[in-house]
């Protein structure tokens, strides 16, 4: 694969760097050396049996989600939403440190640029969870407006921000006594990831359901614009090249990612990428700019995009359900790096299926994933008639149609990761393959159920 030009000066990609993805479905993460483009392994978490998650003595981490790491590379964090803990590993020997359980749903967290705590956003609750290191133990917790989803720390070290779900404000933090000096109002609903540029300048927020990105100047600490992107625009990178300042942000409603010129108050369009797969989530970029790390949440996957050519050059198949993908310089100072690595969730059969419907307008994708005894189904559809029940139907090679689960479209008619688990691929994936070769469409189809009656 032809690597793009670095910037000169930086540090290019080596062998002892690692891509980590924090993998949902199957409660891994996944390791990548990004010089050769292998998955070394998976460090596993967590079980990915769906009816032992649910049991009552499964004490492993459940819905593995969030990354983030250690300025010096030693360490990195990982936070499962669904089991609200936030873990530490050592990355030379992807040894578990530490896991710490905190209040409900913790999303994201990064270590503090002195090394010394994890700041966590309990996403669930008002407040970010601050840890030890050293022992995991919280020793400190910073109260904040309702749903904080992520912390990113300014490149000097004495600020850090925090954007929110359920409030339309960023908290700016001075870290040496974690007081509140700042909050910029006014951006847009519902931000789940946020980046802050490599210059400190600029803070983005992704806003995956209204589909936006807000754009906040971080120096002056006031709110600079609103971009309309596209439905599920979840992540952020920032890329510096010989022509300029770039941020990449994935939009996973329409399977891109964005490139966009920086210009303050007015970011320009240059590029859309088209992914090689589907649901773009997580993205970070290598630090000497040559390559961009796409996480396709629907595919398994990981693009691999040349900034040189901003196209997609290579495919990497990876742990189920990827969400968060990160990018650590230095993760394995000495060694082969392979210690304590896994198989679990790797080579997993998945497909994602075209769905047709009856009786109403809108576009639905059903993606299909083989987990240990049951598959995963995941619906996300568009263009529905606002709140209204609808009802997806698999259809068996003998054209009998069998209910799987009803979902109820939201205000703007859309389904986003409608979840449901049963037998599917050997049961309704032939029916798709003995009759829909050339539409290449699945025979699971969303009904009306006020038009069928």
């Amino acid at each position: 694969m032809r690597q793009g030009v670095g910037l000169p000066g930086t540090p290019p990609i080596s062998s002892r760097d690692r891509v980590y993805t924090a993998d949902m479905a199957s409660n891994t993460v996944s390791v990548i050396n990004p010089k050769t483009n292998e998955v070394l392994g998976t460090i596993p978490l967590g079980t990915d049996m769906l009816g032992q998650i649910l049991g009552p003595l499964d004490r492993s981490q459940v819905g593995v989600h969030g990354l983030g790491f250690s300025r010096d590379g030693s360490q990195l964090d990982v936070i499962s939403v669904d089991s609200n803990a936030a873990q530490l590993i050592r990355t030379q020997n992807n040894e578990l440190a530490s896991t710490t359980y905190l209040g409900r749903s913790p999303h994201e967290g990064f270590v503090s640029p002195d090394g010394k705590t994890l700041w966590v956003a309990v996403r669930g609750q008002r407040y970010v969870a601050v840890l030890s290191t050293r022992t995991g133990r919280k020793v400190g917790r910073i109260g904040t407006a309702n749903g904080p989803s992520k912390v990113v720390f300014s490149p000097d070290g004495r600020l850090a921000y925090v954007n929110h779900l359920r409030a339309r404000e960023v908290e700016v933090v001075r870290v040496r006594d974690r007081r509140i000096i700042k909050r910029i109002f006014g951006t847009a609903p519902k931000s789940s990831d946020e980046a802050l540029s490599p210059d400190g300048r600029e803070l983005w927020l992704g806003h995956p359901f209204t589909g936006q990105i807000t754009v906040i100047d971080a120096k002056r600490m006031r709110l600079l614009t609103v971009l309309n992107t596209g439905p599920r625009t979840n992540h952020i990178a920032f890329v510096t090249k010989p022509r300029g300042k770039y941020a990449y942000v994935t939009v996973g409603g329409l399977n891109q990612t964005l490139v966009f010129r920086r210009n303050g108050a007015r970011p320009q369009l240059v590029k859309r990428i088209p992914d090689h797969g589907f649901g773009s989530h997580g993205i970070w970029p290598s630090p000497d700019g040559s390559r961009v790390y796409v996480a396709l949440q629907n595919s398994d996957a990981v693009d691999v995009i040349d900034t040189a050519t901003d196209a997609v050059t290579t495919t990497i198949r990876i742990g189920q359900d990827p969400m968060a993908l990160v990018y650590v310089a230095g993760a394995v100072p000495h060694g082969d790096g392979r210690r304590g690595l896994t198989r679990q969730g790797l080579d997993r059969p998945i497909e994602n299926l075209t769905v047709e419907i009856h009786g109403v307008s809108g576009q639905a994708m059903l993606t299909v994933r083989k987990l240990d005894g049951l598959d995963q189904l995941v619906l996300n559809a568009r263009g529905l008639p606002a709140n209204r029940t609808l009802t997806l139907e698999g259809v068996r090679p003998d054209g009998k149609a069998t209910p799987l689960f009803s979902i109820q479209a939201n205000a703007r008619g859309s389904v986003d990761q409608a979840l449901a688990y049963t037998q599917f691929l050997d049961v309704y994936k032939r029916a798709f393959l003995t009759t829909a070769k050339l539409s290449r469409t699945a025979h699971a189809a969303v009904y009306d159920l006020l038009c069928e009656g």
